[in-house]
């Protein structure tokens, strides 16, 4: 169950354990969306639909959570609508929406902001009563950039940096380097933001709003309503980092970006509360990863520990490969707490079939 929010930022050793469904024991599902609900070219993840109709029915509340600044919450709901995971566009919270908030706290209602990315910006600052424009000659009060799809002009990119040159406040949706697409990993927002950043002289950098920055967490929450909130992502570095630094609970699921040796590897504001191998994670109870008082720990059918410099696995034939994983959690994050590096984990993972 839940923790209060000074034991979720701190409890990083192993992963946790519920006795009910996470589905029941959270009011609201954070989600992001690339990598958990769907694949980078828009279809589906296995399972995603099934697992998030049953929450739904069950009483959860579904909340989609994306750092991509350039679709409109409409758009979004709309292609989760199609996928068969019915969504209307309150239930979809963008970073478009955080940093026009942000902006919004910070000038008058009808500013001019110089906007470089795509209508979701647009969208998002007229929500808030300010006026997008294009043109850093237009006496914009701010600059806010967010990823503009792989069409982007370079011209925008120079509006940005006469702004922030001339001194013009300077905000960004969000700073992920990446983006995932149909065709494989391209350039991201955070990429963008580092153009203008070295064209006005590297000593600026923009008010950021994204995961995992705490605008995106205090603007869903303020979004949704949510009072036990359950983060769901498949990024160390966005959902669940975000999800640590909003002093909640998170899970984090395998069907994206993150592997098992890196989910071993992460530093504490990188480690989920929970893992699970896709969506379904959702409906069931988590096991307990329990010390055993001999160095090691135990979770369902396996024990894992260290031995000198690498990770050592044993484990009941059938197990469940996720208590598997589990359990490793335990024994790495422990033994990186007590200062060591450089972990082993290939033969362990191999036992596993990872």
């Amino acid at each position: 169950m839940a923790r209060d929010g000074q034991e979720r930022r701190t409890e990083r050793s192993r992963p946790g354990g519920s006795a009910v469904a996470l589905s029941a024991a959270y009011d609201t599902a954070l989600l992001d969306l690339d990598g958990v609900v769907y694949f980078a070219g828009g279809a589906a993840i296995p399972y995603a639909v099934e697992a998030l109709g049953a929450a739904r029915d069950g009483g959860m509340r579904l909340a989609y959570v994306t750092n991509n600044a350039l679709r409109t919450p409409d758009a979004v709901a709309a292609h989760l609508t199609e996928l068969g995971v019915p969504a209307a566009p309150g239930d979809v919270v963008t970073s478009a929406q955080a940093v026009a908030r942000l902006i919004a706290e910070d000038v008058p209602e009808g500013s001019r902001v110089l906007v470089v990315g795509g209508e979701g910006l647009r969208v998002a600052l007229r929500e808030r009563g300010l006026v997008p424009v294009e043109s850093a000659d237009d006496e914009p009060v701010a600059v806010v950039q967010g990823y503009g799809g792989p069409e982007m002009a370079w011209g925008r990119f120079a509006e940005a940096a006469y702004a922030v040159g001339r001194g013009v406040p300077w905000y960004a949706s969000n700073t992920d380097l990446t983006i995932p697409g149909a065709r494989g990993i391209g350039p991201g927002n955070g990429a963008a933001v580092e153009v203008v950043r070295i064209a006005t002289g590297g000593r600026v950098v923009p008010r950021v709003a994204g995961k995992p920055q705490p605008p995106m967490h205090r603007e869903t929450v303020l979004r949704t309503g949510a009072e036990r909130p359950l983060v769901v992502g498949d990024r160390l570095d966005t959902d669940i980092e975000g999800a640590f630094n909003g002093g909640v609970d998170s899970l984090l699921v395998l069907t994206g970006v993150t592997d098992v040796a890196t989910l071993l590897a992460a530093v504490p504001e990188h480690r989920p509360t929970y893992v699970a191998a896709d969506l379904r994670g959702l409906l069931v109870g988590q096991p307990e990863v329990e010390p055993d008082g001999d160095g090691g720990f135990r979770c369902g059918g396996w024990r894992a520990s260290v031995s000198g410099e690498a990770l050592v696995l044993e484990g009941t034939a059938g197990s469940d490969v996720l208590d598997g994983v589990r359990a490793l959690c335990g024994a790495a994050w422990t033994w990186a707490g007590a200062g060591a590096c450089g972990l082993g984990a290939g033969k362990a993972l191999a036992r596993l079939g990872l």
